[in-house]
């Protein structure tokens, strides 16, 4: 039978740096002979990318938004993590259900019940094997946010008391769920953050690392 694949999602702050990471890390897992998917939420697919432009450009109430968030994410499930994952590639993934948690049920105080229950219907008690965190003070993500970057989207253009809530949601979410979770100090320069990621993925590829069950 063929060892199932490893999930691994990657969330922040918006400015955390994940998008500077993130290319670092798919050259790290390759070059180590890791079979990688490396895709994004919301998007991941050819409609959660036509849903990503609505969710990012396009006002709507908060229970929209999730929906929209959840739709999106059942669609990536179920016709490309799964299939890799089943394939036994590897899937690293730029934000995926934590976000929703931290960003709806946290910034936009939707609460986790009604998350919870989506999370339930759509991903049927199957998530991520490990999540990085890339946290970050609140200052230091909006002064980022204000270098060198194009327009804004509705979340980025959100203040500071959203995103102190959805900080505080992302940590809530550590807090219940630890050794799913690395947390990395993003406030740190390029080469430290890297040498944070490069031992948790050395430990991750290493013989006591990731499980590689049959699926």
């Amino acid at each position: 039978m063929t060892a199932r694949g490893c999930f691994i999602t990657l969330e922040g702050l918006d400015g955390a740096g994940k998008s500077t990471h993130i290319p670092w890390i798919e050259q790290f897992l390759r070059s180590a002979g890791v079979d990688l998917l490396c895709t994004r939420e919301p998007g991941g697919t050819p409609l959660g990318e036509d849903l990503r432009d609505l969710l990012l450009h396009r006002a709507m109430d908060v229970r929209t938004e999730t929906l929209l968030m959840f739709a999106a994410r059942n669609e990536h499930w179920q016709t490309r993590i799964r299939p890799a994952l089943e394939r036994g590639q590897w899937v690293l993934c730029d934000r995926y259900t934590d976000a929703s948690y931290a960003y709806q049920g946290g910034g936009r105080a939707l609460g986790s019940e009604a998350i919870g229950i989506l999370e339930d219907w759509v991903q049927q008690s199957q998530g991520p094997d490990f999540t990085v965190l890339f946290d970050i003070p609140l200052e230091v993500s909006r002064e980022r946010l204000g270098k060198g970057r194009g327009q804004a989207d509705r979340f980025e253009r959100e203040g500071t008391a959203f995103f102190e809530r959805t900080r505080q949601a992302y940590l809530e979410r550590v807090a219940a769920d630890p050794k799913r979770f690395h947390v990395v100090d993003a406030a740190g320069t390029v080469a430290e953050v890297q040498a944070d990621l490069d031992g948790f993925f050395q430990r991750l590829l290493g013989p006591n690392g990731w499980s590689r069950g049959a699926s």
